[in-house]
């Protein structure tokens, strides 16, 4: 496996834990590329293997797995409150579930999965518990590559990380570089996102175009829109994901979940296993999408 060392930032605070994280921005995937991964068979039904009672493998098709399943981690600080611990405990906790959520979506053949991390709400946070996520997201993204080398997955970001403290930003930059080339799962992590802000980003970046003469307000299409955001290249989730039983987006993605089929449990976000994944698609699996339209039955 390829040394860590190679031009990897310093990190000057001792390690707290493993942690995954990604979010787009960077090296963006071409727009109309067609992304079909293959899934190991094999790896998957061992995976999935002591089911429980309610929820098995072969419950889901695994011809309709969705191609983009997209996260919003909620209720770190509940669990580590209703075990007497502190927030940052929650958080901490939370690394193992996230990591088996890249885990489960490489093994279902899902090609991108993106998750909520830190909003541009959340520097509202006691300094405390801001200064350890930012520390949480360098080391765990250091202690992680090989994951993703293994699975061969590549990292993107979603939102202003430039503005991030300067040791967060150069790790995510170093993990951007060392996954470019990875062409398996795309894994994107939304750090310092706020859809809003997104928007608005989008529509200065319109305005500097027209205002050059590259783009014409006559012809200007969703997909001129789509194109300047965060996500330019990547499908919009097919399944979003909300744990904690909390019914609201929180700012995330608004333009990208338009046609989005949603799935809330209760399940507090480090309780979170490959299984509640798989109840997640069994419910995504039985609806009927129809984006408008009617669908004849």
């Amino acid at each position: 496996m390829r040394g860590l060392s190679r031009g990897m930032p310093s990190l000057e605070r001792p390690r707290i834990m493993t942690v995954a994280v990604l979010a787009l921005g960077a090296h963006p995937t071409p727009a109309g590329t067609e992304i079909q991964l293959q899934r190991d068979e094999q790896k998957l039904r061992s995976y999935y293997a002591e089911a429980p009672e309610d929820i098995s493998l072969d419950d889901v098709d695994l011809n309709r797995i969705p191609s983009h399943v997209s996260l919003i981690m909620d209720g770190n600080g509940r669990w580590a409150k209703s075990r007497g611990m502190a927030r940052s405990e929650g958080h901490v906790a939370g690394v193992d579930s996230l990591r088996e959520a890249v885990t489960t979506s490489v093994r279902l053949g899902v090609d991108v999965l993106s998750a909520y991390a830190f909003s541009t709400e959340n520097w509202r946070r006691p300094q405390e518990e801001v200064n350890l996520l930012m520390h949480l997201f360098a080391t765990t993204l250091v202690n992680e590559l090989p994951l993703f080398y293994q699975e061969n997955v590549r990292l993107r970001f979603l939102g202003d990380i430039e503005s991030l403290p300067k040791e967060t930003y150069e790790v995510f930059r170093y993990g951007l570089d060392e996954t470019a080339h990875h062409d398996g799962m795309t894994f994107a992590l939304a750090v310092n996102y706020g859809s809003r802000a997104e928007l608005v980003r989008a529509a200065r970046l319109v305005a500097e175009d027209v205002a050059k003469g590259t783009l014409s307000l006559d012809d200007l299409s969703p997909d001129d829109i789509s194109d300047r955001l965060y996500t330019q290249g990547l499908p919009d989730p097919e399944l979003l994901i909300r744990t904690s039983g909390e019914l609201r987006l929180s700012n995330y993605l608004l333009w990208q979940l338009a046609y989005t089929e949603m799935y809330v449990t209760d399940v507090l976000w480090p309780d979170f296993t490959r299984w509640e994944y798989l109840r997640a698609i069994r419910s995504f699996q039985h609806r009927g999408r129809r984006f408008g339209g009617v669908v004849e039955s």
